[in-house]
């Protein structure tokens, strides 16, 4: 397959699968909000370990000054952060307020949320196959738990169900868009390849911690702490082997 094909398929793939959360809320409320916390561990996991054991790794070795790429790591931080707070911490299981203009800002957070993880798989794609793969799992794995509380947000606002559904559809079709712009850009921004990496470990590195970390710790019910934790480290154990794996086979 060609580069573009590979860029084209994971990002629809990345897409679809964080609709999965949403989807198994409109079939089956019940588990869904009941496995939520379980996912978000491993998600938690998975968006570490691909920073800490791709992401960072590959970006000090395309640049040549390996001391940029933990600032731009920091910056990566920073922007994400300021996003969050421009959008009201839209989607990562915050209580809203009732107003009107929580919807649009849902649509508005995710929006952009996916179009910079289109963005970031398309630029580690072009580093290389299998640090695009394991974007896109890392990717697909926040996004699940995240779109069970957009999901669930939207319903309670009085969307309906096939409105929720096709909001979300559109929204995460988003990281498409990104993908395709980044992939169209390549050659522009080939050079930023190292500053695109580091930038990217950032935002994982700032959605887990700042996210997904501080939403398992909310659970007090001890059995459930030990399997989260479980869970978490799970998730970073199944980075490894996936990257493990796809450097012997792909």
């Amino acid at each position: 397959m060609s580069l573009l094909v590979y860029i084209l398929l994971f990002s629809f793939i990345g897409s679809v699968v964080s609709l999965i959360g949403g989807i198994l809320l409109l079939v089956k409320e019940k588990f869904a909000i009941k496995i939520s916390h379980f996912l978000t561990s491993f998600a938690a996991g998975t968006m570490l370990g691909a920073a800490f054991f791709d992401l960072l790794p590959e970006a000090q070795k395309v640049g040549e000054d390996k001391a940029d790429v933990f600032l731009w790591t920091l910056v990566g931080i920073l922007v994400f952060f300021l996003l969050e707070r421009f959008i009201h911490h839209h989607g990562h299981g915050k209580n809203h307020e009732d107003t009107k203009s929580v919807v649009p800002l849902i649509i508005i957070g995710d929006s952009l949320h996916n179009f910079v993880d289109g963005v970031a798989m398309a630029a580690t794609f072009l580093i290389s196959i299998p640090l695009g793969i394991v974007t896109t799992i890392a990717v697909a794995a926040h996004e699940i738990p995240q779109e069970i509380g957009d999901f669930g947000l939207m319903l309670n606002k009085g969307v309906s169900r096939k409105n929720v559904l096709l909001i979300n559809f559109y929204t995460a079709l988003a990281a498409m868009v990104g993908a395709v712009l980044t992939y169209l850009a390549r050659d522009s921004i080939q050079g930023l390849m190292p500053i695109i990496l580091a930038l990217t470990s950032g935002f994982f590195i700032y959605i887990a911690a700042a996210n997904l970390i501080p939403e398992i710790h909310l659970k007090e019910n001890q059995k459930i702490a030990f399997w989260e934790t479980v869970m978490l480290f799970l998730g970073v154990l199944a980075v490894y082997l996936v990257i493990s794996l796809l450097e012997c086979y792909v």
